[in-house]
């Protein structure tokens, strides 16, 4: 039996190759992908071969990590899982061993020795049947489209970032960037009681989009050559005032100085965005107005908590699915998810 992969090559060249079915050996599970979303870093990973130092592409590499699926063959000593379950796919799987502190503690998204899948040189889980560890896959109720189960890992992102933050019943909060981590951080700032809430874009369409998604957002358009102070003089007009909470999703150096310069004293500004390897922050004015600036990086223990959060219907991730793709075309909705002239919000492909 033949299966597809998307794969990316050193050269940055996009193709789909064939490969054969696995066999789930004892502990793993066989899973149909159903439903794969492209996450920018795996646009990112195509366009520049590396994301940072770190994450360097030097062999074909097959993309993909924001999967669900179905149960379609369980290796030895399985008893959770069953063929014909539909599951959330968690693409970072961590060591767990007692030995590594961080996987003790719970903070399993810094082990040194994890299996990210589409992250070099571990392959991803755009393709038809993919081997994972039964632990780390996560029961979809029945009310869930796989759709939506793809739709929980970059909603893990942004549960993590709002946990992390601190964020608060009440509290004005801006979002940089509405792209889709920046639309489900401001799904999820909206479920937790943020009020203000701010969002900005470079892109009047992205943030139209923000105000269908969540009808209460105030919307500020930054114009290219604005000053980050009077970006962050516009966000405290709308806010009616500086935020408590920024959200920072683009990691562009401007944008952080503006949620920076947006924030009160004693705010914090919470980056969840990648950028460049070193970047230049207004020192003294944090230092001033003592306000806390914090990272993150990937995300752990949020799946369970997304699932519910969208199963309850405090989440509706179903708007953001902007584009579908067959497997088979899964080449043309990689240039679809990288063309912003295309208007993508969510490219998905399904099986």
């Amino acid at each position: 039996m033949q299966t597809s992969r998307h794969s990316i090559t050193p050269i940055t060249e996009i193709h789909l190759v064939e490969k054969p079915r696995p066999t789930p050996g004892p502990g793993q599970v066989l899973v149909h992908v159903r439903a794969t979303g492209i996450c920018g870093s795996d646009v990112h990973f195509w366009k520049h071969g590396r994301v940072g130092d770190s994450m360097v592409v030097t062999d074909e590499c097959g993309s993909g990590h924001e999967s669900a699926g179905e149960v379609i063959e369980i290796g030895e000593g399985v008893t959770q899982w069953k063929a014909g379950d539909r599951v959330a796919i968690e693409a970072g799987v961590p060591c767990s061993k007692p030995s590594c502190e961080y996987c003790r503690v719970g903070r399993y998204n810094a082990c040194p020795d994890v299996v990210f899948f589409s992250t070099p040189p571990f392959h991803g889980t755009l393709t038809r049947y993919h081997l994972h560890p039964a632990e780390w896959l996560h029961r979809l109720p029945d009310s869930l489209s796989f759709e939506e189960g793809s739709l929980c890992e970059p909603l893990a992102v942004a549960l993590a970032g709002v946990e992390r933050a601190g964020l608060r019943l009440g509290d004005p909060t801006l979002i940089c960037g509405a792209g889709p981590i920046g639309l489900v951080s401001l799904l999820s700032a909206r479920a937790a009681g943020a009020e203000p809430i701010v969002i900005t874009d470079l892109f009047q369409s992205r943030l139209d989009f923000a105000k269908k998604l969540v009808p209460g957002v105030r919307t500020v358009l930054i114009e290219r050559g604005l000053t980050p102070k009077d970006a962050a003089q516009k966000i405290k007009a709308a806010a009616d005032g500086p935020v408590k909470v920024a959200i920072e999703c683009s990691g562009v150096e401007s944008s952080v100085h503006t949620a920076i310069h947006a924030t009160q004293f004693g705010g914090k500004v919470f980056i969840i965005g990648v950028g460049k390897n070193e970047q230049v922050f207004p020192f003294m004015h944090l230092s001033a107005n003592e306000i806390d600036v914090s990272f993150q990086y990937r995300y752990a223990n949020q799946y369970p908590k997304a699932i519910r959060l969208v199963a309850g219907g405090l989440i509706n991730l179903k708007p953001l699915v902007t584009h579908r793709f067959k497997l088979e075309d899964a080449v043309s909705a990689f240039h679809v998810a990288a063309d912003p002239s295309q208007g993508a919000i969510k490219v998905q492909i399904q099986d």
